[in-house]
């Protein structure tokens, strides 16, 4: 019996509870962080949380559709949000990887990080059996290595750095901006929330080793 197809309201409450977790975790706390999903590939369509909205208490009916130049088309809250400042860093990261979705959040440990290791240009996290839930990942051997981007106020002209950056290294599954966060991804909503999970515990193992 073929899967069922998911809907565009079943898509948009699943991004909302992403986003929930995250803060009640501690990790996207007040109106900080974003997270969106692919709705279609052809022509290119982003559901995204909406700019300035508590992600303790962002709902499906928020969410915002975005083209592949970041304009917003539709969604749910078209009437009343409009999409997140880092919009254009997600549809980046959407070109250079193919992700299915993508998860950007605030901890403390990544925004640490972020700025303890600038100077190498980016965090390298090796030996920890955690790195196995990492897609392509078989062995706690493997070392995973984050690139750390300097932060701006206009990721409308930054984000093609960061596409650059990612098409570089295709072997890793997150970036860090420096002073602001982590951003990780999936083929599919289901792996980018592994990639998140994973991430966010190795980032504080590391900080709580240091």
């Amino acid at each position: 019996m073929p899967a069922a197809v998911e809907t565009a309201q079943e898509r948009a409450e699943k991004l909302a509870e992403l986003a929930r977790g995250a803060y009640a975790r501690g990790w996207a706390l007040g109106t900080s962080g974003n997270f969106s999903a692919v709705a279609a590939a052809e022509p290119l369509r982003l559901l995204i949380t909406p700019s300035g909205v508590d992600k303790g208490a962002v709902r499906g009916e928020d969410m915002v559709e975005v083209d592949a130049d970041g304009r917003m088309v539709g969604g749910p809250g078209a009437a009343t949000g409009r999409p997140s400042a880092e919009t254009s860093l997600h549809l980046a990261i959407v070109r250079a990887r193919g992700a299915g979705a993508v998860s950007h959040t605030h901890s403390v440990w990544s925004t640490v990080l972020s700025d303890a290791a600038a100077e190498k240009g980016g965090l390298a996290i090796e030996g920890y059996e955690m790195l196995k839930g990492l897609d392509g990942v078989v062995t706690h051997e493997h070392r995973e290595w984050l690139p750390i981007v300097e932060n701006t106020q206009d990721w409308s002209a930054g984000a093609a750095g960061v596409e650059a950056v990612l098409r570089q290294r295709p072997d890793t599954h997150g970036l860090l901006i420096r002073r602001h966060g982590l951003y990780t991804w999936g083929r599919d909503f289901d792996e980018a929330v592994r990639h998140l999970e994973v991430l966010e515990f190795l980032l504080e193992v590391v900080g709580r080793s240091g």
